[in-house]
């Protein structure tokens, strides 16, 4: 036989199979290509394990095939196979080996050319193709031994999915089972929050100890897996734990990227990604929940999934998509002549925070101080933007117009973490809220006057007299970035411990080269950082802070 050095290199169980579905006898030469091809492609292929989910990785236009072998003997061998692509669109095809159906009659020329003919192409026959995303699942039955090959590609890019096949269809499911109407219900909406519900699973009342519902919500689309969903998590750089599944065990998390809540037996999770946010909730064999804290005006995406705890198998309910109530006209404040207000603002929601003053004097004085965060300000007047930036520090705007002129302040922050500024408007006559700044807030030391035991410091004054007060405070290195950046900066002494404070003085300089100060503070730790600040107190007695300075004593003397 032209092929017989291939058949020393099959599997003992491949070659088996095979004879099972055909005589070992070679194919006529027209047939052979395609004969030599099919063997290839059973020698290339892996056996798919029964009852079991298995997981396949493929990788772009490199197709991955698998096969499995129907039982000789079984009469009407039932058996069933479900694919659930994780990512994008896959195609997967069950192709069957099966001996030619009928023989020819010798002595007919003709018949004996079809027959040929037929017992190759009989060979091997497509019995199912699928092409896209959606979870699949093909039911067979067959009533003799056969062979099957399936074959999986992904043409978009790597990916991975996973593959259930079973042959025992009477002793229960792996997948929980959906109803017959798997449809999510939306039954009520408002400005932050999203009611919805759906039928029981069967499953749900067979097995409720092992059964559990999670919903998943985005602002991006809707998934047709579990599996989808955690793949795509995971893309945006998400550290995803098997939550969904109700693992407790500890995660390695980021604090800054995902929050989880347990609470009246419900675990949520919420992840921060690139395209949004993520929320995860399992609430046990309820099937009306309430979705708490949404964005007003924003439209999001509902799945549930009715998950087995006992073989982290899920099914998928057909997916919703709902837009929360549009958010009220924001309330303005009025601003009162002298009076400071102090906003937080909500960097989530990105709204404007809105104050109203209308001047009783031609020139107006509005001051700004931010005292943590990233703001924007918008100022108009009459309708008429008169100003507009980001605040940095303190900042003054310094307007004129005319009597009864109406200012609307805008307040925004340009950064996802909360923000917050203390606001003042007045006339430009009016006693200022803030003392008189120097060039700059920095505290400078210098290296070669440290010691062991002590630190000089140094930092610019005023022509004005003022109290300047100093604070100390013992830190550790990892303690650093937090300590400076998530500083109050309109904060003042009150908020620190008595023995943090070293001194108060005043003092001031008319000539501004000479309006600077130092001081040596005594009686530290050798090799210890320190955290510095300088207090500036004015004539309201509003304090601004200037920048920390961390220092670090010298480790020998």
């Amino acid at each position: 036989l032209k092929m017989s050095w291939f058949w020393l290199y099959l599997p003992l169980h491949l070659l088996t199979a095979i004879c099972l579905c055909h005589s070992i006898k070679a194919p006529n030469t027209s047939s052979q290509e395609s004969f030599k091809t099919d063997l290839f492609n059973f020698y290339h292929s892996l056996i798919l394990a029964d009852g079991k989910e298995t997981t396949i990785h493929l990788l772009k236009d490199i197709p991955k095939r698998y096969y499995f072998v129907l039982e000789e003997g079984r009469v009407l061998a039932p058996f069933s196979i479900t694919v659930t692509p994780c990512d994008v669109p896959i195609e997967w095809s069950i192709l069957v080996y099966k001996p030619p159906s009928a023989k020819a009659t010798p002595g007919d020329h003709d018949t004996q050319e079809v027959s040929k003919s037929q017992k190759a192409s009989s060979m091997v026959s497509t019995i199912f193709n699928y092409k896209g995303n959606s979870v699949e699942t093909y039911m067979g039955m067959s009533s003799h031994s056969a062979l099957y090959l399936l074959e999986f590609s992904s043409t978009e890019r790597d990916t991975h999915i996973t593959v259930y096949l079973t042959t025992d269809t009477t002793s229960g499911h792996l997948y929980p089972e959906l109803p017959t109407d798997p449809r999510i219900d939306v039954i009520g909406i408002g400005h932050t929050t999203v009611t919805l519900t759906w039928k029981h699973s069967p499953s749900v009342l067979q097995h409720r100890e092992s059964i559990q519902y999670c919903l998943l919500v985005n602002e991006k689309h809707n998934y047709k897996s579990l599996c989808a969903a955690e793949t795509a998590i995971r893309s945006s750089g998400m550290k995803l734990p098997p939550a969904l599944a109700l693992s407790l065990s500890p995660y390695l998390l980021e604090p800054q990227q995902q929050v989880m809540i347990l609470s009246n037996s419900e675990l949520s999770i919420i992840n921060k990604v690139s395209s949004g946010e993520v929320r995860q909730v399992c609430m046990g064999t309820k099937n009306t929940y309430t979705v708490p804290n949404l964005s007003p005006s924003t439209q999001y995406y509902f799945d549930v999934f009715i998950v087995n705890l006992l073989t982290n198998a899920s099914a998928a309910y057909t997916g919703t998509f709902a837009r929360t109530l549009e958010e009220p006209e924001p309330k303005v404040t009025e601003l009162k002549d002298g009076k400071v207000v102090r906003v937080v603002l909500d960097g989530k929601r990105q709204k404007f925070y809105s104050l109203q003053y209308q001047a009783r004097h031609k020139k107006i004085h509005f001051t700004f101080q931010l005292c943590w965060g990233q703001i924007r300000v918008h100022i108009t007047r009459n309708g008429k933007t008169v100003a507009s930036e980001n605040l940095s520090g303190l900042r003054y705007f310094s307007l004129k117009g005319k009597l009864l002129d109406t200012y609307l302040v805008q307040l925004r922050s340009t950064e996802e973490s909360n923000s917050s500024v203390k606001v003042q408007a007045s006339p430009h006559f009016h006693k200022p809220l803030f003392p008189l700044l120097p060039e700059s807030l920095k505290i400078k030391s210098f290296s070669k006057l440290r010691t062991c035991r002590s630190v000089t410091i140094a930092w610019l004054g005023t022509q004005e007299e003022s109290k300047y007060c100093v604070y100390r405070k013992r830190i550790e290195e990892d303690q650093i970035w937090r300590e400076l950046q998530s500083a109050d900066r309109c904060s003042g002494p009150e908020s620190r411990h008595k023995s943090e404070k070293v001194l108060c003085k005043y003092f001031y300089d008319l000539n501004l080269q000479r309006a600077v100060t130092t001081e040596t503070i005594k009686g530290l730790e050798a090799g210890t950082l320190y955290l510095f600040d300088v207090y500036l107190f004015g004539p309201s007695g509003i304090p601004v802070r200037y920048h920390s300075k961390v220092v670090k004593t010298r480790k020998k003397c």
